[in-house]
């Protein structure tokens, strides 16, 4: 090969390694946090650096799991909680029965509007 097909090459492949780069940075990103309580279990899936569009998220611990009803973006977020207060629950958070968090741990995941999973995380859940 010629030297500047090499040097093309290298250009090239250091040019796609910082595309990869520049788009890792803008992925989107989730924060799961939960809490149980003797009589309560509760829940909040938010995602940031979001394409703008409907989302919906998955809380699940155990063999328990919640899903959330689709939810557009404000500005590049979307907030979901879950929670097994009533009054809460007439706010708008997804219903969860109030022993659903098992063994200190919970898994949340975001879903696009097409069910593909963007970002998920576990946790450790505060005990109260």
């Amino acid at each position: 090969m010629s030297k500047t097909l090499n040097r093309s090459l290298a250009m090239l492949a250091a040019f796609s390694a910082l595309s990869m780069v520049a788009f890792d940075a803008s992925a989107a990103t989730i924060r799961v946090k939960c809490e149980t309580r003797a009589d309560r279990s509760r829940g909040s899936v938010d995602g940031l650096n979001l394409a703008s569009g409907n989302y919906s998220a998955v809380f699940a611990s155990g063999a328990n799991s919640a899903q959330s009803p689709l939810a557009h973006t404000v500005g590049d977020e979307v907030e979901f909680d879950f929670d097994s207060n009533k009054r809460d629950i007439k706010k708008g958070a997804t219903p969860i029965a109030k022993n659903f968090i098992v063994g200190g741990t919970a898994t949340g995941s975001l879903l696009d509007a097409n069910g593909n999973v963007v970002a998920t995380k576990t946790v450790t859940c505060r005990n109260r």
